[in-house]
């Protein structure tokens, strides 16, 4: 296991930095591979989808939310 890695990723045109674990990172790049998506998109659909919450989750925690409610299914 190692610490969180930190990249950028472009949403809605601008640049944001978001860390997650390796695991989490290779987990997201697999299920755009899958869904045949830039990674860009993906994070732009899990964004769309925090936002709607009323008490949105930090970015990074949305997406690892996602992937493990993803996972479950």
């Amino acid at each position: 296991m190692s610490g969180p890695v930190k990249r950028s990723v472009t949403i809605a045109g601008h640049q944001t930095s978001i860390s997650l674990e390796p695991v989490f990172w290779a987990a997201l790049e697999a299920e755009a591979e899958r869904r045949r998506l830039p990674l860009s998109a993906l994070v732009s659909r899990i964004d769309a989808l925090r936002i709607t919450q009323p008490n949105p989750a930090n970015l990074a925690s949305a997406i690892r939310v996602w992937l493990f409610e993803n996972a479950m299914r």
